[in-house]
């Protein structure tokens, strides 16, 4: 069972979240959350494997609460969730290691699977949602992306590709289809590139790609 820590401020909504997961038969609700501050204590004493948590809260917020979480020793994977497509807290939350962004109206297949898939130890972050939250960030200064361009330019040619088609959306089995590659040598390939530029996870990786500009 993946044990996971729901946290939002509106009763109604944990109430959905907990009963969607636990529909599911491999998912455990292992305790709920109102804010930021019992969400950290929460993780502390209940040590889930996942937590779902708002971005949007009184008190402590989902951002604020996500930098603390993911700064323990041996955290949980983080999911923020939003009512909002296009929300900056949700991008700074990515960038401090968060490894997943889903919409609360995401369909309830589609939430269990999502909680699998980061359970799992891969990002999750829509294709669709990845190409909005990025385009919100069109502005960049030049010095970023020089920066981010800096920083790519050490990988080798089948490295830039992998890192491409990661910055996508695409899964392992989508790159190796596309790519022409096994599952197991594009996965390979993932954690080399995240290794060889210092990254925590997939999110990370395209958002240094859609920094540098080369999707």
């Amino acid at each position: 069972m993946i044990r996971v820590l729901v946290v939002d401020d509106e009763e109604l909504v944990r109430s959905g979240l907990r009963l969607i997961l636990e529909a599911s038969g491999d998912i455990a609700v292992a305790g709920e959350a109102r804010d930021g501050a019992e969400a950290v204590s929460a993780v502390r004493r209940l040590r889930p494997e996942v937590v779902l948590m708002d971005v949007r809260m009184p008190g402590l917020d989902g951002l604020a609460a996500a930098a603390r979480i993911l700064a323990l020793p041996e955290p949980p994977k983080v999911i923020m969730l939003t009512t909002f497509d296009l929300d900056e807290y949700v991008h700074e939350a990515l960038r401090h290691g968060a490894v997943g962004f889903l919409l609360k109206d995401t369909p309830p297949r589609e939430l269990a699977a999502a909680v699998r898939t980061v359970a799992a130890g891969q990002a999750m972050l829509s294709p669709s949602v990845t190409k909005r939250l990025i385009a919100s960030y069109a502005d960049r200064a030049p010095s970023r992306a020089e920066a981010a361009r800096r920083q790519l330019a050490g990988l080798t040619g089948r490295e830039e590709d992998v890192i491409r088609a990661l910055a996508r959306g695409l899964s392992n089995a989508e790159i190796g289809r596309e790519l022409r590659l096994t599952e197991a040598t594009v996965k390979a390939h993932v954690s080399r590139v995240l290794a060889k530029l210092g990254l925590a996870n997939r999110v990370q990786a395209a958002i240094l790609v859609h920094d540098a500009d080369l999707t």
